[in-house]
């Protein structure tokens, strides 16, 4: 009973918007909850990074028909400052926006480039044990010839928080091989308190960020940051991988889609329908034809024809091939 009980539990959902692509993804992302998941009663926050010394342009929407539309669907502006982050690594609005969300109240945070595709409220999140997007390459880290392997790499990080290490490992994968060590994608993750997640977050950031472990000698930090710390901020509440069934969130219930030529490419006829079905009304055709790639490759038929160049039961391994073959044909937008 507990379980079920999880799994009705009231939450928030975060997204990211601002000036630019994503304040029509933020459109797209709440037509699509507001069409596939009637029973959602929580509240739909719309995270907006204020001007401020981190931005030299001003990235709040001032999109009249946006901010429109997104009240139509129920949708809340959420205003938060930039102090750590901003236009050097936009990556950490995820971070610094779950400061202004409602303390104490469970949230999912999801990337504005997802589509809701089945009714949200049937997935049984369990608040008190955080989880992230399993749907991830090997991409972080890269070790060097000379340097520490991944096993040192991730232990230096642990260690640089006082967190158990050992326990974090998936030991049915071989020692060496990525997917021993816990490492997600920032494309969605859950808690139970927001603020207390989000503070966390931006203090293991900001440690890597400005004082990195030696043994991160040689490895990028960006566009990684957000997902090196990720898997640490998530072990330290006593979440991990797993924390939900498999093929609900990244399958039946949202897509993260990233771009929509990707999307035309490889996501299933269910992730096409719903993203064409809710950019059908006019009031909303009126606003995202507004943004070129949706014009083009929803409005214009171009994701269609892209569409039928692959085969989604034999697409390439690497998503690089996939690009790469979509840049050859010239279809490739973002």
């Amino acid at each position: 009973m507990a379980k079920k009980r999880a799994s009705r539990q009231a939450f928030n959902i975060l997204v990211i918007g601002q000036h630019g692509r994503l304040q029509y993804e933020a459109v797209l992302f709440a037509a699509s909850l507001r069409h596939c998941s009637p029973d959602f009663a929580g509240r739909l926050f719309v995270g907006v990074p204020q001007p401020g010394p981190n931005w030299p342009e001003d990235p709040s929407i001032r999109n009249a028909p946006v901010l429109e539309a997104l009240d139509r669907l129920g949708a809340e502006i959420l205003p938060f400052e930039s102090r750590a982050f901003g236009a050097s690594y936009p990556h950490g609005n995820k971070i610094e926006a779950l400061a202004a969300l409602p303390a104490g109240e469970p949230f999912v945070f999801f990337d504005t480039d997802t589509l809701v595709i089945g009714e949200l409220t049937g997935v049984p999140f369990d608040f008190d044990r955080p989880g992230a997007s399993l749907r991830r390459e090997g991409t972080w880290p890269q070790p060097t010839l000379y340097g520490p392997g991944h096993a040192g790499i991730w232990k230096s990080l642990y260690d640089r928080f006082g967190l158990d290490f050992d326990s974090s490992l998936d030991l049915t994968q071989p020692d060496g091989y990525w997917k021993r060590y816990l490492y997600f994608n920032a494309g969605w993750f859950f808690h139970s308190d927001p603020q207390a997640f989000g503070a966390r977050f931006l203090e293991y950031a900001l440690s890597v960020r400005d004082d990195p472990p030696r043994e991160l000698v040689g490895q990028s930090l960006d566009p990684w940051l957000d997902q090196i710390v990720l898997p640490l901020v998530i072990h330290s509440f006593g979440g991990g991988r797993n924390v939900l069934p498999e093929g609900l969130l990244d399958g039946e219930v949202t897509c993260h889609y990233r771009h929509f030529p990707l999307l035309y490419a490889r996501e299933s006829d269910r992730v096409v329908e719903v993203l064409e079905t809710v950019a059908a009304p006019n009031r909303i055709k009126k606003v995202l034809k507004g943004h070129e790639p949706i014009k083009r490759m929803v409005y214009q038929g171009r994701g269609r024809k892209l569409r039928a160049m692959f085969d989604r039961d034999n697409l390439p391994r690497k998503e690089q091939a996939i690009r790469n073959r979509i840049r050859a044909a010239g279809f490739w937008m973002r």
